[in-house]
């Protein structure tokens, strides 16, 4: 059989998890469909997500359609577990965008569309809900190709949408209007079907059925055509038809099942006594049970169990193939987005970043230890909340999207860990950039200079979005231990977590300019001495003081979150929000008036976006809806924010060496 590993996409609350459980019920998988309201659906199986009603983690379950095995990942569609869904895309053959009939696209469908257009994954798009009141379907078509794309092929009609009984009626291949509508999308890439097409107005041959929906599905796998379908999740109308395109327009996972390993892990597991288990595609060879596997940064493990998916269950298996996702257990230090084998492992990120952090602390005295246990197993399992420990106060800080989430971990820690904690001074997350190019160095036994080290280093401005990178110049290559140079380059990224305001240093280059040391030596007739000989304590304790130094004479900007907001309201009320908005820092783009409402599109700061959401209902009465999604990173644009320190300040020399040489 052929394998389709299939993500189920949509914004929170369109009813992905709902299809889902309808689309094993028509499969045969399960007797009955489950529900997200009474908590018994398949792929939410945390007690957490039944109880909110929510989906918080991935999670695969496998069917049959015809000659075809579906690998289906449900994932979250709150916007704060946004994480889960960036690991499952790198794994994806297609994709199903599930937009509700009712709301139609809405802020984060956008999001997800974008991220799928840009990785070129196949899309359908299943528009949900149509046994809704409210439903449009003509209205649902504007938006997406308003918002999404254009290039939508609409595969049915529906009849009496809005109520409880919807038909939905499929288009067939040889229907006129069919055709028409398909060509026009497919003739933007496909020159050679529209001349056909037209030749069969004339009387000539034209355009079979059969070659069209062909067509169709080879522009469907290029992404360059959306077929939308119709339907209704809670009552199975429209099903059909869905389930028929994902076999027959989208494609099926390829891989050389003789080829070495190569795999990527999109999500860690743990078992009830702390095992690990990792969720990974394979995209080329084979993996087999005490098999020693490379992963990760040149590790290397046995593999103890392997798992696939099957008819609804994960099921035992001594081996895994290209093509297939398996659960894989013996590898004892992976890490979500490890590479398996020799490749596939993908550093891009297709979402924003959190923009927000938070410091978390247990409620029992002496349970500290525990917590840090704790979150170090979460960091696995979503290593974007990047746990860390500040040096000065020791106090663990987390990056967060938003307070579900903090909701959710606090439940976790509770329900998983028996830890009761609180989260404490939540606030946004800046950070900053070099201005300008810096340079410092620091010469062995040569005053202020107390190590035995000699250290130069440049610091220049890198690319937007481009991170820190690390160099080393031509000059100095091969002229100490490479031990001594991999400390340099590891507390060059330690200490560019706090720049000259306290916040994290992004889009940022440094160079390595200057080296020097003392070999191992010793007094006469003794063994080797540190207070003649260079250590690779002495790189890093000098490093954070030349480092801060060329950074001071670069000059960085601290920069804030900014997002891009689109605003409908009603137009007599354009004038007092405008100049809420002009309060709040935003910049709003031209006014485009639609009769009685108005459409305002703009950025706005990230801190600010609460205060526009709580004031927007008053001035509009209540009528004003606003959408936010995160844009970048840009200077602040009122008074800079400085952040604490909590290292020992190598901006101030005095201080950082009392600290530094006494520890030394």
């Amino acid at each position: 059989m052929r394998t389709l590993n299939l993500g189920i996409l949509a914004h929170v609350d369109a009813g992905k998890t709902s299809l889902t459980e309808r689309l094993l019920q028509a499969a045969g998988v399960i007797e009955e469909a489950g529900s997200v309201d009474a908590g018994n659906t398949q792929t939410d199986s945390l007690a957490l997500e039944r109880q909110r009603g929510i989906t918080i983690k991935a999670a695969v379950v496998s069917f049959p359609i015809d000659d075809v095995t579906v690998n289906l990942i449900d994932t979250p569609g709150h916007p704060d577990f946004i994480a889960e869904v960036e690991r499952v895309l790198h794994v994806l053959d297609g994709a199903v965008l599930v937009i509700s009939a009712v709301e139609g696209v809405q802020a984060q469908t956008r999001v997800l569309m974008r991220a799928l257009q840009r990785l070129g994954i196949p899309t359908l798009i299943f528009v949900n809900k149509v046994d809704r009141s409210g439903a449009d379907a003509a209205r649902t078509l504007e938006g997406i190709a308003a918002k999404l794309s254009e290039s939508i092929v609409p595969m049915g009609a529906v009849r009496a949408i809005g109520t409880r009984e919807p038909a939905v009626t499929p288009f067939e291949a040889g229907d006129p209007a069919f055709a028409a509508s398909a060509i026009e999308v497919l003739a933007d890439h496909d020159d050679e079907l529209l001349v056909a097409y037209l030749d069969g107005l004339d009387g000539e041959r034209g355009v079979s059925p059969r070659r069209l929906m062909r067509r169709l599905a080879a522009a469907t796998r290029r992404c360059q055509a959306h077929p939308v379908f119709f339907g209704s999740a809670i009552t199975g109308a429209g099903l059909a038809p869905l389930m028929e395109g994902i076999t027959r327009l989208l494609p099926s996972a390829t891989g050389d099942v003789d080829a070495p390993l190569s795999g990527a892990v999109f999500k860690v597991e743990r078992g009830p006594k702390g095992e690990k288990a990792a969720l990974a595609r394979l995209f080329a060879g084979a993996i087999g049970v005490r098999e020693r596997v490379r992963y990760g940064d040149d590790l290397e493990g046995t593999v103890t169990a392997i798992e696939v998916f099957e008819d609804g269950a994960a099921v035992r298996r001594t081996s895994a193939v290209a093509g297939q996702i398996a659960r894989v257990r013996g590898l004892n230090d992976v890490r979500i987005g490890d590479a398996l084998g020799v490749g596939h492992r993908s550093s891009e990120q297709q979402f924003a970043p959190p923009t927000l952090q938070s410091v978390v602390v247990p409620r029992e005295v002496g349970e500290a230890g525990a917590l840090r246990g704790a979150l170090v197993q979460l960091a696995e399992q979503d290593p974007l909340i990047n746990l860390r420990q500040e040096a000065g106060r020791g106090d663990l800080l987390l990056s967060l999207y938003g307070e579900v989430q903090i909701e959710v971990l606090q439940a976790t820690l509770e329900a998983d860990y028996g830890l009761e904690v609180d989260f404490r001074e939540i606030s946004m997350i800046h950070v900053e950039r070099p201005v300008g190019t810096g340079s410092a160095v620091q010469f062995i036994k040569q005053a202020p200079n107390p190590f035995l080290a000699t250290v130069g280093l440049r610091v220049e401005p890198a690319p937007l979005d481009d991170g820190v990178s690390f160099h080393v110049d031509q000059s100095v290559l091969g002229t100490m231990p490479a031990a001594f140079f991999t400390a340099v380059e590891d507390t060059v990224l330690l200490t560019l977590q706090q720049g000259l305001h306290g916040w994290q240093v992004g889009d940022c280059a440094v160079t390595l300019t200057h080296t020097g040391y003392y070999p191992r030596q010793s007094h006469a007739h003794q063994r080797f001495s540190k207070s003649m000989s260079s250590t690779g304590e002495d790189f890093r304790g000098l490093t954070p003081l030349v480092l801060m130094d060329a950074l001071k004479e670069a000059g960085t900007v601290v920069c804030e979150p900014v997002h891009r907001f689109e605003l409908e309201l009603p137009s007599d009320a354009l004038g007092s929000v405008l100049s809420l908005l002009a309060g709040v820092g935003a910049r709003p783009g031209p006014a485009t008036v639609h009769g009685a409402t108005t459409a305002v599109e703009g950025d706005i700061p990230a801190a600010a976006i609460r205060e526009l959401q709580l004031r927007l209902p008053g001035l509009t009465s209540g009528e004003g809806v606003v959408e936010c999604t995160f844009y970048r990173y840009e200077p602040v644009r009122g008074a800079r924010v400085e952040r604490p320190r909590t290292d020992h300040n190598p901006l101030d020399w005095v201080e950082y060496l009392l600290h530094v040489k006494r520890r030394v």
